[in-house]
């Protein structure tokens, strides 16, 4: 269980596009075809495409499901430890502000995000 660089950004750019690169990752889709089809479930929703109700509307019509996080300990349970309690599996996991792809116990994104608290996830 680690960390995996993981940046299919076409500019190699990695700030605010965390969403695409996370949806990205887990549907193996390109970078380009989950930005567009984003946009347009933003476009539908009246919203932009990095909307927290616009992605999980887009998850959610791909199969995902949402669940929480435990709120046993807020401000210590870290992606880390997420993908050591889910070994297997393909989730997306959500801090408030960062989104995180995690296949099989590994977290895939630009910058070792292993110290973030997530809040809620989606699981397929």
């Amino acid at each position: 269980m680690s960390y995996i660089y993981f940046n299919p950004n076409p500019s190699e750019l990695s700030v605010g596009d965390c969403v695409i690169r996370a949806i990205s990752k887990i549907t193996a889709q390109s970078w380009e075809k989950t930005y567009i089809e984003l946009m347009l479930q933003g476009y539908m929703m009246s919203d932009l495409p990095s909307a927290n109700r616009v992605w999980n509307e887009y998850l959610l019509r791909l199969g995902f499901t949402r669940k929480f996080i435990p709120d046993t300990c807020p401000n210590c349970y870290t992606v880390r430890q997420f993908c050591q309690d889910f070994p297997v599996g393909e989730y997306i996991l959500a801090t408030g502000a960062h989104v995180i792809a995690v296949i099989n116990g590994n977290y895939y994104d630009s910058w070792d995000s292993g110290n973030e608290i997530p809040m809620y996830y989606y699981e397929r």
